[in-house]
């Protein structure tokens, strides 16, 4: 059976520790405060400095308050009132060693309950769940949380990329064609098992989360930039036989004196041999490549988006035929009132209409 290890420290190491993680914890809440008022020089309201540096509104309101009042000298901490803390910085560093280092197997992340049976166990200290709760909270060290994250390298070219990207949806080339293409597959065709129920005066719409399948659809779409149109296709494989035919299509139907510029992402079907022969024989096609995992660049992913929202996410389907034909007519009708996407990149309009 593993579990967390027990390390056993010198008093003089062990008081070190100690000051460093006071220390540190000064030095983070200082420059959390700091980053709030210089956002605020820079003119930012309050929710978009939260949203900035995660985290509440109250909270820039509290260190824009004090700075306006008292100046620097308002971002100091305030003498503490109430009873003196229980638990001393011995104890904060037993919580903080054992929220990050491997809880005890089986169990897959720390909870408040388990870090306090550890911390009894290494400093001989009892303390609650919550009291480790309300001291995590204080160090922002949230153990129970996990966020997915992609072990790769780094993207030389990031920057390029984006910016070519960004420049051609700000100032397309006169006269030519610009496209957002990408897949969306595996759609699934669910039907609820018991009819929902509509939304009332004070009461939502109620949807049975019991449901049935019916297969899947995949399909395939070019937004155009300039007018907001998607052209789509329901495609049987993903693969760059099929893309290649979508490309010929759009090849046939554009006017032959046109240049095409095309944004793809790096998907298997538009790096395949056959794709980057295909655009090697048709010059007129021009690619800009998002950087690798960074598809969100891709225009043609606000469509998706909103496909999701208004059609699929509560959609109700009896079988595959009967999705492939709403997703078929919420395109003809979002055609027929399609407008270019006020697409903005960190905060900043890239396109006005």
């Amino acid at each position: 059976m593993g579990g967390a290890v027990a390390v056993e420290l010198e008093e003089p190491v062990r008081e070190r520790l100690i000051q460093t993680t006071a220390s540190l914890k000064a030095q983070v809440r200082a420059v959390l405060r700091a980053r709030i008022v210089l956002a605020a020089a820079e003119g930012l309201s309050n929710g978009a400095i939260a949203r900035e540096l995660v985290i509440s509104v109250n909270t820039v309101r509290k260190w824009r308050g004090r700075f306006a009042d008292r100046g620097p000298a308002g971002l100091k901490d305030a003498a503490r009132s109430g009873r003196p803390k229980t638990y001393g910085p011995r104890v904060t560093v037993a919580i903080v060693a054992a929220a990050t280092s491997a809880p005890p197997r089986p169990e897959a992340t720390w909870s408040h309950r388990t870090i306090a049976a550890q911390v009894a166990s290494t400093v001989f200290a009892s303390i609650s769940a919550s009291q480790v709760g309300r001291i995590l909270a204080d160090l922002d060290l949230k153990p129970h949380r996990v966020r997915g994250w992609l072990t790769r390298r780094d993207t030389p070219d990031f920057w390029d990329r984006v910016r070519d990207v960004c420049d051609l949806y700000r100032d397309p080339p006169k006269g030519a064609v610009v496209l957002s293409i990408d897949e969306k597959t595996a759609i699934a065709a669910r039907s609820r098992r018991h009819p929902g129920r509509p939304a009332a005066p004070g009461e939502p719409a109620r949807q049975e989360f019991e449901y049935r399948r019916h297969g899947t659809a995949s399909l395939v779409a070019a937004l155009d930039v300039r007018t907001g149109e998607v052209l789509t296709e329901i495609i049987a494989r993903n693969d760059a036989v099929t893309f290649t035919g979508f490309l010929d299509q759009l090849d046939a139907v554009i006017a032959p004196g046109q240049d095409i510029h095309v944004v793809l992402d790096n998907g298997s079907s538009h790096t395949a041999k056959r794709t980057k022969k295909w655009l090697a024989d048709h010059p007129r096609w021009h690619v800009h490549w998002t950087p690798p995992h960074a598809s969100w660049l891709n225009q043609v992913e606000l469509f998706f988006s909103v496909l999701t929202r208004r059609v699929l996410r509560h959609g109700d389907f009896s079988s595959r035929d009967d999705l492939i034909d709403k997703l078929e007519s919420y395109v003809i009708n979002r055609n027929k009132t399609a407008k270019p996407y006020k697409w903005t990149y960190d905060g900043a309009p890239l396109k006005t209409t």
